[in-house]
């Protein structure tokens, strides 16, 4: 009986040591990885940004976004901002040179971001060298010509340090008060009650938005005119329910169900060509009224058969 207790609590044991392994095991692997396949690099050097999206999923439209990529400078610039369409197996990679917009010596740090998931990791860069082959041609060849005049060269001073002093920034980013910050998008603000209920700009709900008022809405002079008036009206009052589904995801997942009808009836501009502006104005209005039934006048008609009925 002892020597079938103590197997039995051996059993019992291997099996707790298994499930804890195999816990930690699957615990490690993070939602959103990313890493460089060096931690050192010299100039020329290619950088190679790799990593893991583990829910990934290219069935659902909400888990098969783009992961976004950014670099960021020692002195906190930003050096460049890549988007990244991951494989089917979640798995993405991109390049970059060292060197050119990585030039300052230090410690540069790789963001990633995928929906409300957010990793990075850092890198070590020894810095660009000096002046290129043809710079330094040039300022031997003006030494040689002052030596060989009759008279004392005076002390050259450089040409616009303010200029070379500049930062040059990458890829989706612009110079602002002497530093890279992101671009903004130009021609509208940001859908600020949509991007609180799908929980990044990055959501295919957002993309449809944007892609709807940039390219078609805004493309017409109507359009232009309705999105200038509309935006006074939305902005005065979408921080603050943005900022409250934030804070409550009960009330978040009731603005989703909300405006779920109106993405439906706008999803209609995807499927017609506007080529001027009655058609822009006939299909603007329609989508209005289309709205204003399913929001006021169908809920109205409910309302008032369920009274006749009492």
């Amino acid at each position: 009986m002892k020597l079938l207790g103590r197997f039995l609590l051996t059993i019992l044991a291997l099996s707790l040591v298994s499930y804890g392994i195999s816990g930690t095991a699957y615990a490690a692997i993070e939602p959103l990885s990313v890493t460089t396949n060096k931690e050192f690099y010299v100039e020329g050097a290619t950088i190679t940004i790799s990593g893991f999206v583990k829910d990934y999923d290219t069935s659902d439209p909400m888990k098969s976004q783009d992961v976004t990529i950014i670099i960021v400078a020692p002195n906190g610039n930003l050096v460049t901002v890549d988007q990244i369409t991951p494989d089917s197996d979640g798995n993405y990679s991109t390049t970059a040179t060292a060197g050119g917009m990585i030039n300052v010596e230090g410690d540069y740090t790789v963001k990633a971001k995928w929906g409300a998931q957010a990793n990075q990791t850092v890198f070590k860069y020894g810095g660009s060298s000096g002046a290129s082959p043809a710079e330094s041609g040039e300022q031997e060849g003006t030494t040689a010509t002052i030596n060989a005049g009759s008279f004392d060269p005076e002390p050259a001073l450089d040409e616009e340090p303010m200029a070379a002093s500049q930062p040059v920034c990458g890829q989706g980013t612009v110079l602002k008060n002497g530093v890279c910050v992101a671009e903004q998008q130009k021609k509208g603000g940001g859908c600020l009650i949509a991007t609180a209920t799908f929980g990044s700009e990055m959501s295919p709900q957002v993309q449809f938005l944007r892609e709807i008022r940039d390219n078609t809405v805004l493309q017409t002079q109507s359009g232009s005119t309705f999105m200038t008036g509309f935006n006074q009206f939305y902005y005065s009052f979408s921080p603050t329910i943005a900022d409250y589904e934030r804070e409550n995801p009960a009330f978040k997942e009731t603005v989703k169900i909300a405006i779920t009808p109106m993405l439906t009836s706008l999803a209609i501009l995807n499927y017609v060509d506007i080529d001027s502006e009655e058609e822009m104005l006939g299909y603007g209005i329609g989508i209005i009224l289309l709205n204003i039934g399913m929001y006021f006048v169908a809920p109205a008609v409910i309302i008032f058969k369920i009274r006749n009925r009492k």
